[in-house]
């Protein structure tokens, strides 16, 4: 146990050093709190693990008292569908594959000596037995757009007279002799606490197919929060913060309507989403971030914080590209469906993820053949 404690401690004074993070012949003692002037100080950090869980008993009490009610004055309702019946081989196939193949039905019907139109029943039962309610899937959602919009307004705010707001070479400016204003630490504290609740009740919250990718982002993100306050960097992470967001509380919006059965203003809903994260994340994010870290930075902060920098930046913008694919998947995948099923594309069981299907995949599918049987028809009756 000594010989572990004393690696983390090398491998900690060996991170932490000041040739990496600070300017030359600046020290971690220069920029220390002093009874005229407040710095950041990583141990501030810790103040964010009792924030996430008071985030997290607010969040129980909004999505009860707050969310429900709503919910259910649009009819929804926390009713969990009729569970399959136990059969031990289906739910061992069921563990190995939620959506088998044809092949694989028929090999199940054939160990247990049922008809594949039953095993495929099973299966579709077993499947709805996962699903959350539309109550449930409603409050999450409700509570998430609550704390965005909170969020963005609260960071437009406190930024607002910011210079690094409208020009991010401040953000370097004075580097790293930047006092800690109260608002924006409070700005911090939060914003981290939440993303940290998230991290944890992701595992507990509506399982999305983009799960895996969404856990990611969240330790990304915490990484670079950590990282940026450890080495008073929290200029250039208040601005990430607000680019992010300004578009994710659209999302959770669009969401609600689409549980809540209000079609047209879920379309606009989410159009509005889609120009915003197309200008948040694919323009402002890499123009006013990434390059403001990769040009204006090189001669301020050190060599090695920047490249970690660069690269959790980049992680992030990888995701963007990869989620703005799914949006662009859902937005077609919403045209064709208007064209057909009008509205009958929010009836499906799986609704508004947050991984590119919207609505049910097999509804799509159906929807996009039944669109170019449509198409050959008419081109037909042309000729």
């Amino acid at each position: 146990m000594a010989f572990l404690i004393d690696q983390f401690h090398g491998f900690r004074n060996w991170f932490w050093n000041p040739r990496f993070w600070l300017p030359g012949n600046v020290t971690w003692d220069d920029i220390r709190s002093t009874e005229e002037v407040r710095y950041v100080e990583f141990s501030d950090l810790l103040h964010t693990i009792p924030l996430a869980v008071l985030i997290l008993f607010i969040r129980y009490l909004f999505e009860r008292f707050l969310a429900a009610p709503v919910g259910r004055l649009y009819e929804l309702k926390d009713v969990k569908p009729r569970p399959a019946p136990p059969h031990a081989v289906l739910e061992l196939g069921y563990k190995e594959c939620v959506n088998p193949d044809h092949r694989s039905i028929v090999s199940l019907a054939k160990q247990t000596d049922l008809t594949e139109r039953h095993v495929e029943r099973w299966f579709r039962q077993r499947r709805n037995q996962d699903r959350p309610s539309g109550l449930k899937k409603f409050t999450e959602s409700s509570w998430r757009c609550f704390y965005y919009l909170s969020a963005f307004l609260y960071g437009v705010i406190i930024m607002w007279d910011k210079p690094w707001f409208w020009d991010t070479t401040y953000c370097w400016v004075d580097f790293p002799f930047q006092p800690l204003q109260r608002e924006v630490y409070w700005y911090y504290m939060i914003e981290m606490a939440f993303y940290l609740s998230l991290t944890f009740s992701q595992f507990l919250d509506v399982k999305r197919k983009d799960f895996w990718q969404m856990f990611i982002h969240h330790m990304c993100t915490l990484m670079l929060m950590s990282f940026s306050w450890g080495g008073n960097m929290i200029r250039v992470g208040t601005l990430v913060l607000v680019i992010h967001d300004a578009v994710d509380y659209w999302m959770e919006a669009a969401k609600m309507a689409k549980y809540c059965r209000l079609h047209r203003l879920c379309d606009i809903l989410f159009g509005i989403f889609t120009v915003m994260w197309f200008i948040t994340r694919l323009v402002l994010f890499p123009y006013r971030i990434v390059c403001s870290v990769v040009f204006e930075a090189h001669m301020v902060i050190g060599e090695f914080s920047r490249m970690l920098f660069i690269v959790l930046l980049l992680v992030l913008q990888t995701l963007h590209l990869i989620w703005f694919f799914m949006i662009s998947r859902m937005a077609y995948n919403a045209i064709v469906i208007g064209q057909v099923q009008k509205d009958d594309r929010s009836d499906s069981d799986e609704g508004l993820s947050e991984d590119g299907a919207f609505g049910d995949p097999d509804k799509v599918q159906n929807a996009k053949k039944k669109h170019a049987n449509n198409f050959v028809k008419h081109r037909n009756n042309k000729t």
